[in-house]
């Protein structure tokens, strides 16, 4: 798989196309479109175009086998999370993380289990950077 840094914005509805594949692949059109169904109402032509679009970015690869296509990610999920997360924190946050957490604590989102994964992180984080 290729690192997303050079690859092009994905929309919504592309993201949810792709996250089925990344949870299973290859995959042909009309599996795509039947996991989809679970979740959203779209018509096989949207999903179709999605994928195709998804081709055309180079996010997704596909191979001929007989007279069908599966299609596969050319991405991993853990290069477009990190590529996001980096963008969501710069834009809103300049690239700061704590006002963020903060953010969360103050409008009571976080769990405990919330907390404690963030104190795993930030004790592994200060054992690797010390």
């Amino acid at each position: 798989m290729s690192k997303m840094s050079d690859k092009p914005e994905i929309s919504n509805a592309e993201f949810e196309v792709l996250d089925v594949l990344w949870d299973d692949h290859p995959a042909t059109s009309n599996e795509v479109i039947a996991r989809l169904n679970d979740k959203k109402d779209w018509h096989e032509k949207t999903v179709k175009t999605l994928l195709g679009r998804l081709v055309k970015k180079e996010v997704l690869g596909f191979e001929k086998q007989q007279r069908q296509y599966l299609y596969y990610p050319l991405i991993a999920k853990e290069d477009y999370t990190k590529k996001e997360t980096t963008s969501f924190v710069s834009r809103l946050f300049k690239g700061k993380i704590a006002p963020m957490v903060a953010g969360f604590a103050n409008q009571n989102s976080l769990s405990k289990q919330d907390v404690d994964e963030l104190k795993a992180l930030i004790k592994k984080w200060e054992e690797n950077n010390d």
